[in-house]
């Protein structure tokens, strides 16, 4: 079985980009390296106590949390990452609704998406939403007490 090489010019196509890795990860090393070298040193009981934003620590850090905690973060995030979705959805109903002769909304209305299709879609997507947030709330997620 014959291995084929690679031809000069293919490999050679990739020279810059290997240069500029190469250029990137010398240049980290070397500021890393450099602050280190010409840095400043000062040691003491201060300077070698955990930063906690201006406030002393208090307690063990592998304390346990409220579970009410992450699942509010996690809710938190749910919400946030469904609402960009909309941001995709907008351009193209404004496009829909002031400017119907434009050739992407034309072709919409064609296959019979237009703004009222656009604004249904987006009703039932928030209609989604806030069901899964009555229910959240419902079963006492936002409750702290």
């Amino acid at each position: 079985m014959a291995v084929t090489l690679l031809a000069d010019s293919s490999v050679s196509s990739y020279a810059p980009i290997g240069l500029l890795l190469l250029l990137t990860i010398v240049s980290a090393v070397g500021m890393v390296l450099l602050s280190h070298w010409v840095g400043p040193r000062r040691e003491g009981p201060v300077k070698d106590s955990p930063y906690e934003s201006g406030m002393p620590v208090i307690g063990d850090a592998r304390r346990r949390f409220n579970v009410k905690f992450y699942i509010v973060a996690m809710l938190f995030l749910l919400f946030d990452v469904e609402i960009v979705f909309l941001w995709p959805w907008a351009p193209l109903f404004y496009k829909a609704a002031t400017n119907p002769n434009d050739p992407a909304v034309a072709a919409m209305v064609e296959q019979g998406f237009g703004k009222g299709f656009l604004l249904a879609e987006v009703g039932l997507f928030l209609a989604i939403l806030l069901v899964g947030y009555l229910y959240a709330w419902r079963k006492g997620v936002f409750r702290w007490s």
